[in-house]
């Protein structure tokens, strides 16, 4: 009866979803409290279902469930709701994936650091994508495996058990109290991780940091897919000839816009790209480079997932090390690079340069020419042998128009690697897919990163694929519309409130194709003492914010994405993107990111009132 009640309700749920749990990859961050952002949403959920409350107006209400959907959403929750509710466990410990491999190796993650031991069992065989020689020796991950016939036959072991279970029917599971770890794979929508018991709750919080540095949450389709089929209801999946239609598209419109012609990867995410990268050239240094150090040079106030996931990996491993890169502000990129790569060749390890151009948030671009002859330099270790060329890895979300790697490319003399967040211009927000290419230099590179994204089963989906392959080919010309428009908001700020301090590329620069639409401000102050200058300069941020999304909510959102298909974004790096950068490398501005398509005659009106009033 109660399982029944469950069952009916999410049937409830399927016909009257509110269209943005399907169509949304960011929310709003005024409906968002990230301290109860694991809870708040099912908690009002749970106060619907016991109302038997399935009404749309009621769903939609609902505050935003996690501020990315890559971490989780309304129907990954919901998903996970209903299948703790099937079986006798509280939702958190229910946590799906989009890929299959990765609940596996955040648990194993957490016990490499704990020292505890782990096996992985698993009933018939393996599955394909899962390389058990690479975990070990590249991910420094230990565990054993061991094949049974069913899950009653595991016994009891000093350590964590992980069951991968291929049965294939949604939200069965057959319990047995040896199973720590319960992982459902499904070839098409992903994993579903149960966390069995008290004992094991400790390594929630981690595992979703995992999910949400390392992979992605089950997408919102996938989720609605997988909803269907717990309830009995037929759902239907991509035909492989579309799929690979699609793709040879997406590849396509990615070559076209590079000027590359190596062969792009596309990943479920931005992240999920930059983890098969990071992991790749790992895995190829261990194999050129043995016994050498491997250091990760990255800015530490770039963007706060591409800055914890770097740390996190490194961490992870007792030959990767990381070197900070002061690159914004007061810091100039070419003269820090210089200065670290000098660093690195003395001490004879393998560099691996991250860095984001333009830089998040300050939006600045280095002299590229002078970058160039300093990725160049031929160093010296400290014995005199010739040290190892860096490889250069580009974050170009900001402005992935710009053919860095092309033949006759800046970047065409060094080992480079580029990779782009699918969710921000290539998509329009319409997913969160991102890619990669490398330059000739750095082709031979993409084998070991494919390696690593397959087998972290973190390739993008069907659905996003085919997204990609429909907003690609007008992306530049996106571009080129929201940059328009940007531009004359960032003229018009500058009028109207001289005193203003604004992040924004110059008109040489946009001349070389620097047309970002994303600009940052840092608003006029006032006080005695630094504390208060800091205080007035905060709140007035949020004045600011506050009145966009108040006198233009049709348009005007709190959200930390860009390169969306409409409205204006608003956002302040410190408590958003920023989020696991160090305090002192925070930036406590207002970042706005300006579509091809608003009411930019109604933005600058609010503007003039907002200045007026302060």
């Amino acid at each position: 009866m109660k399982e029944q009640k469950v069952l009916n309700y999410i049937d409830d749920i399927i016909e009257n979803i509110p269209n943005d749990w399907l169509k949304l990859t960011t929310h709003r961050l005024d409906i968002y409290n990230e301290k109860l952002a694991k809870t708040e949403f099912v908690e009002k959920f749970e106060k619907l279902f016991a109302a038997n409350n399935s009404e749309t107006s009621a769903l939609k209400e609902l505050p935003t469930a996690f501020d990315y959907i890559r971490l989780g959403h309304p129907l990954s929750s919901v998903l996970e709701w209903g299948i703790a509710k099937l079986n006798d466990l509280k939702s958190e410990n229910i946590i799906s994936f989009s890929s299959r491999t990765i609940p596996v190796l955040a648990i194993l993650r957490k016990n490499l650091f704990d020292k505890k031991n782990t096996q992985i069992i698993y009933s018939g065989s393996l599955p394909e994508y899962f390389d058990a020689e690479a975990l070990k020796r590249v991910y420094g991950y230990n565990f054993e495996l061991k094949q049974v016939e069913k899950p009653e036959e595991i016994t009891e072991f000093n350590g964590s058990t992980i069951f991968i279970s291929q049965e294939g029917e949604i939200g069965k599971v057959n319990l047995n109290p040896n199973i720590d770890f319960w992982v459902s794979v499904y070839p098409k929508l992903g994993s579903i991780l149960l966390v069995n018991g008290e004992k094991n709750e400790r390594y929630i919080s981690e595992i979703q940091h995992v999910r949400r540095r390392e992979s992605i949450a089950m997408t919102p389709a996938d989720s609605f897919s997988a909803l269907k089929l717990l309830t009995g209801k037929p759902s239907s999946f991509p035909e492989k000839n579309n799929i690979d239609t699609n793709k040879a598209s997406v590849i396509d419109s990615i070559k076209k816009i590079t000027a590359t012609n190596s062969n792009a990867l596309l990943g479920s995410c931005g992240l999920s790209v930059q983890y098969a990268i990071m992991m790749g050239l790992i895995d190829e240094a261990l194999e050129k480079h043995p016994g050498k150090a491997i250091k990760i040079v990255v800015p530490p106030n770039c963007y706060g997932g591409t800055n914890d996931q770097a740390r996190r990996v490194a961490a992870s491993l007792d030959n990767v090390e990381i070197v900070d890169l002061p690159v914004d502000g007061d810091n100039d990129m070419v003269q820090s690079t210089d200065m670290v790569l000098d660093q690195v060749a003395k001490d004879d390890a393998v560099p691996y340069i991250i860095a984001e151009i333009p830089t998040n948030p300050r939006v600045e671009v280095p002299d590229l020419e002078k970058l160039k002859e300093a990725l160049s330099k031929k160093r010296k270790t400290a014995s005199g042998e010739a040290a190892i060329d860096p490889v250069f890895i580009l974050d170009q979300t900001f402005c992935p128009n710009v053919q860095f790697l092309a033949e006759d490319g800046i970047l065409s003399s060094i080992k480079s690697i580029s990779y782009v967040s699918g969710s921000k211009f290539p998509s329009g927000g319409k997913c969160t897919a991102g890619y990669c290419v490398a330059n000739q230099k750095a082709e031979n590179l993409l084998s070991k990163i494919d390696k690593h994204l397959v087998l972290c089963d973190n390739e993008a989906t069907a659905l996003q694929i085919e997204i990609l392959a429909g907003q690609l080919p007008s992306m530049n010309q996106r571009i080129a519309d929201a940059y328009k428009n940007t531009r004359e908001f960032v003229n018009f700020i500058r009028e109207t409130l001289p005193e203003a301090k604004i992040n924004f590329v110059s008109e040489e620069l946009a001349t070389q194709g620097f047309t970002p639409s994303v600009f940052s401000l840092d608003l006029p102050t006032k006080g005695n003492t630094d504390e208060e200058r800091e205080a007035y300069k905060r709140e007035l941020n949020l004045k600011l914010i506050n009145m966009m999304i108040s006198k233009i909510p049709n348009e005007s959102k709190y959200c930390v994405s860009y390169g969306q298909l409409k409205g204006c974004y608003w956002t302040i790096p410190a408590t958003s993107t920023q989020g696991t950068t160090k305090e002192d490398d925070k930036d406590y501005i207002a970042r706005v990111s300006v579509s091809p398509d608003l009411d930019l005659e109604l933005h600058k009106k609010v503007f003039l009132e907002f200045v007026e009033e302060i």
